[in-house]
C-alpha cells in the first residue's frame, strides 16, 4: 500500500520520569519485563541529558501543547506496523526519525542521514548517518538499526502495510551492506521516486527489538506501552483511547536545532467532532486536527483561534467489496458512482473545501490527469441502465432491485462512528441510490472495530467510506494488483489482467517522463474496473490556537515542524 488512513486536557510541567503501562504512574512492578528493563534506562539517560543540556534562556522554551485527534495511534510507535496517517507522522516527526524528509518543494533533504549518494546506474544508494543521534535509552543510532528496520519492513510475516515500497529494492542477504557503523548501502532496480519510502519509515532500534520474533512485533509492548525512540520527543505515557504524552528530548542533536521548544506534547483522542470543537474553543486543546467543513466558519469567527487549510495528498472514497455477490460486477460498482451526485455532496457537506475525484492521484501530483474530470458525472438514468444490464431489476415492485434468484440489492456502507461528514455523505448516497432501486444502509462502527473488520482476512464489509493519504511515490500495486487482492490494503479485491500489466510497468518506470503516459492509461482502465467510488479530493482543515506560534502545515504533513512549535509566553 502506498497510502495511509487519514482521519479538556490536564497540563503538566517538565517531565521528571518516564511511565510505562499507560497510567503515568511509572509502576514498573506491574509492567511487562521488556518495559521493566528499558524504562529505567530511558529515565537515567534523559535525567543526565537534562543536566548536560540545560534549557537555553529563550522565552520560546516551555509549556505544554495539546493536539486533539479523532482516533488512536494504531500500532503506536512501531513503524513496521503503521497504518494510519497520524501514527506515521508521529514516527516521522515526534518519537522516531526517518533517514530523510522533504523541503517545501517536496525535494528530499538530510535528516537522520546527513548525506547520500546514488550510483550512476541507479542500482545502489549509500546513506551516511549522523553520529550525534541517540536512542532515548542512551544507545547510539547507527547503520545496524537501518539494516534491521529494512529487514523488518521487507519481511512478509511482519505485515508492513506498504510492501510495494520495496518491490524494486533487492531482498535478502544481498540487499543491504553495512559498510561501517554509520554507512549503509541498499541495492535496488531503477524506479521513479525511489527515495520516498525513506521519508516515511521511522528507523527502529535493533538493540531493543533484534531478538523479538518478527511475527510478534505487532503485539510487542514496544509499540504502545514503552516505546523507545530517537526523535525530538520522548515517550512518557499512553492511556488507551485517551492520550499519548511526550516530553522534550534535551539530547536531540544541536545540528538539527537541539531540543524542541515545548516541554511537553500531548496527543488526545477525541472521537466526537462536536467535542473536539468545544475543546479548541475553550482552550482545552491547542490544535484540532481534521475539522469538518461545516465547523470551519465557527473557527473563523472566533478571535482566539485560526483556521488552517491547504491542498492535500488525500482522497475520499467508498471501497466496494467485490468479493460480495451483489458487488462482483463492475457495472454495479460503476452504477453506484453514476447514481451519486458527488458535486452535490461536496456543495452540501464540504462547503467548497474539496474537488471531485475520479482517481486516487491528487491534483498537486505530477501524474494527475485533468482530462478525467468529465468522467462519471451524475447520471441516474445511465446508472439504472447498467444495473439492468447486470441483471438487477425490481421483480416484485417493492422499489428495490433483485437478481434472478430474488436476492435484493442491499448494500451496507460502514463509516467511523462520530464522523459526521461521513455520516452525511452516506445518508445522501442512501437517498439518491434509493431512487434507482438500491437499498443502501449506513452503518456506524467504532474506529478500532472498523479497522479490524476492514483489514482482516474476512473483509467484513460491503462498502466502506474512508480517506487515504497517498505518498509522493504513487504505487497502487498493494491496492489493485491481482496478486495482492486479499492482503493488506486491497479493500475491493478486484482482479484485472490489464490493470496488473499497467501496474507492473508503472512500478518499474525509470523516470517521470516514462511514467506519465502510463499513469494516464492506468487511470482510465481503473475507471473501467471501478473498485471504488472516488468521491473527492479534500482540503486538510485544522483549527489552531493563536497562542501557538510557528506552526507549519502543508501537503507534506501536519507535524512536520512540531519541534519548532512554541507558545506565547504570556498565555502559558
Amino acid at each position: 500500500m502506498r497510502k495511509t488512513i487519514a482521519l479538556g486536557a490536564a497540563i503538566f510541567g517538565a517531565a521528571s520520569g518516564i511511565a510505562c503501562g499507560g497510567d503515568g504512574g511509572g509502576d514498573l512492578a506491574s509492567a511487562d519485563p521488556f518495559c521493566q528493563r528499558v524504562v529505567p534506562a530511558v529515565e537515567a539517560f534523559m535525567t543526565q541529558a537534562r543536566a548536560d543540556h540545560p534549557t537555553p534562556s529563550d522565552d520560546r522554551y516551555g509549556g505544554t501543547v495539546v493536539v486533539g485527534g479523532a482516533a488512536e495511534l494504531r500500532g503506536g510507535m512501531n513503524s513496521a506496523g503503521a497504518v494510519d496517517y497520524v501514527s506515521v507522522q508521529h514516527h516521522q516527526f515526534v518519537n522516531l526519525m526517518t533517514l530523510i524528509d522533504y523541503d517545501q518543494d517536496a525535494e528530499p533533504r538530510a535528516y537522520l542521514a546527513e548525506r547520500w549518494e546514488v550510483s550512476e546506474d541507479v542500482s545502489e544508494i549509500t546513506f551516511h548517518l549522523r553520529q550525534d543521534v541517540f536512542w532515548h535509552d542512551g544507545e547510539q543510532t547507527d547503520a545496524h538499526d537501518v539494516a534491521f528496520t529494512y529487514g523488518l519492513v521487507t519481511n512478509p510475516v511482519v505485515g508492513f502495510s506498504n510492501p510495494a515500497y520495496w518491490d524494486h529494492y533487492e531482498q535478502g542477504d544481498q540487499a543491504v551492506e553495512v559498510v561501517d557503523d554509520f554507512t549503509i548501502k541498499i541495492r535496488m532496480r531503477p524506479h521513479v521516486d525511489f527515495l520516498d519510502p525513506w521519508r516515511t519509515v521511522g528507523i527502529l532500534p535493533e538493540h531493543l527489538l533484534g531478538d523479538v520474533p518478527p511475527d510478534a512485533l505487532g503485539t510487542h509492548p514496544f509499540g504502545s506501552e514503552c516505546p523507545v525512540g530517537n526523535g525530538p520527543f520522548v515517550f512518557v505515557s499512553h492511556t488507551p483511547q485517551d492520550r499519548w504524552v511526550f516530553t522534550a528530548n534535551t539530547a536531540f542533536p544541536q545540528g538539527l536545532g537541539g531540543r524542541p521548544f515545548l516541554d511537553r506534547y500531548i496527543y488526545r483522542i477525541i472521537g466526537e467532532q462536536t467535542t473536539s470543537l468545544t475543546e479548541l474553543l475553550t482552550e482545552s486543546t491547542d490544535v484540532y486536527l481534521s475539522v469538518p467543513p461545516d465547523q470551519a466558519q465557527r473557527i473563523i469567527d472566533d478571535p482566539a483561534v485560526d483556521l488552517m487549510h491547504f491542498r492535500s495528498r488525500n482522497f475520499a472514497f467508498v471501497a466496494w467489496n467485490s468479493r460480495k455477490p451483489q458487488l462482483a460486477a463492475a457495472e454495479v460498482r460503476r452504477a453506484l458512482t453514476l447514481g451519486t451526485n458527488r458535486r452535490a455532496v461536496i456543495d452540501a457537506m464540504l462547503h467548497g473545501y474539496a474537488g471531485v475525484a475520479n482517481s486516487g492521484v491528487p491534483p498537486l501530483h505530477w501524474a494527475f490527469d485533468r482530462n478525467l474530470a468529465a468522467l462519471d458525472e451524475y447520471d441516474p438514468q445511465a446508472a439504472a441502465t447498467l444495473l439492468e444490464e447486470a441483471g438487477w431489476t425490481d421483480r416484485n415492485g417493492d422499489g428495490v432491485r433483485e437478481d434472478a434468484e430474488g436476492t435484493p440489492l442491499t448494500i451496507s456502507v460502514k463509516y467511523r462512528s462520530g464522523a459526521q461528514l461521513q455520516k452525511g455523505i452516506v445518508e445522501i448516497m442512501q437517498s439518491e441510490l434509493g431512487q434507482i432501486g438500491v437499498d443502501l444502509r449506513p452503518e456506524a462502527v467504532e474506529w478500532t472495530t472498523l479497522i479490524r473488520q476492514t483489514f482482516n482476512v474476512a473483509r467484513d464489509f460491503d462498502g466502506l467510506i474512508m480517506q487515504y493519504a497517498v505518498d509522493y511515490r504513487l504505487d497502487d500495486t498493494d491496492s489493485f494488483h491481482s496478486a495482492r487482492s486479499d492482503v493488506g490494503s486491497a479493500l475491493s479485491g478486484t482482479s484485472d489482467q490489464e490493470l496488473d500489466r499497467l501496474l507492473e510497468r508503472l512500478s518499474a518506470a525509470p523516470d517521470r517522463e516514462a511514467a506519465q503516459p502510463l499513469w494516464t492509461q492506468y487511470q482510465r482502465v481503473l475507471n473501467e474496473v471501478h473498485p471504488y467510488t472516488f468521491l473527492y479530493f479534500p482540503e486538510r482543515i485544522h483549527g489552531i490556537s493563536k497562542r501557538l506560534r510557528a506552526v507549519e502545515m502543508d501537503a507534506r504533513a501536519e507535524f512536520l515542524n512540531i519541534k519548532d512549535w512554541h507558545l506565547d509566553p504570556a498565555s502559558r
